[in-house]
């Protein structure tokens, strides 16, 4: 698939199964994130991979996260039940280094870009894959338990398989609603 068709096409698909990229395919995501653009070479980025007995640790983090909040029953079984929507989740943070040239922001978003290239990477090889974000990052019993800490932040939770689903048409966007020149 070539670069122009894989991004214009780039949709994320709900429903992933076994099996989850290995080898030099899952090296090459990796890869593909560390080429995002990185302001004064900092690489603000740090990959937490979740399979097999990962997805029951992270399940375990986000059902005692949702109990720390009072959760009820229906909110803490579907915590439970996240992880494993996929055989594989990539847990990408924005590992931030102070510095007076590049700000906190833009090395959020440099990590933001390689779980985009990383989502890619993954299509482009075969896989399917989507990313996810909600509450559970932005969570203290998270954070703590995933060792983001500070301005570090948790930019998504990067799902990866094999589509288990028929892949709908790419919605159609107008431009013109988007797009301004001055």
């Amino acid at each position: 698939m070539d670069a122009l068709t894989l991004l214009l096409n780039r949709r994320s698909l709900p429903k992933l199964l076994e099996p989850a990229p290995q080898g030099e395919v899952l090296d090459n995501i990796f890869r593909a994130g560390l080429r995002a653009p990185d302001h004064a070479a900092l690489t603000p980025w740090r990959f937490i991979v979740s399979q097999g007995e990962g997805l029951t640790k992270l399940a375990d983090i986000l059902v005692e996260a949702a109990k720390a909040d009072g959760a009820d029953e229906a909110t803490i079984e579907k915590a439970s039940k996240a992880p494993f929507r996929a055989p594989m989740v990539i847990t990408v943070v924005a590992n931030v280094t102070e510095n007076d040239k590049v700000p906190v922001i833009e090395q959020h978003l440099s990590a933001g870009c390689a779980t985009q290239a990383m989502q890619m990477a993954a299509v482009a090889q075969g896989y399917a894959g989507f990313w996810r974000t909600g509450k559970w990052a932005y969570h203290p019993v998270v954070r703590e338990s995933l060792g983001v800490h500070g301005d570090d932040l948790i930019v998504g939770f990067l799902y990866v398989g094999t589509s288990g689903c028929r892949e709908a048409k790419v919605h159609e966007r107008d431009l013109s609603q988007f797009v301004e020149y001055l």
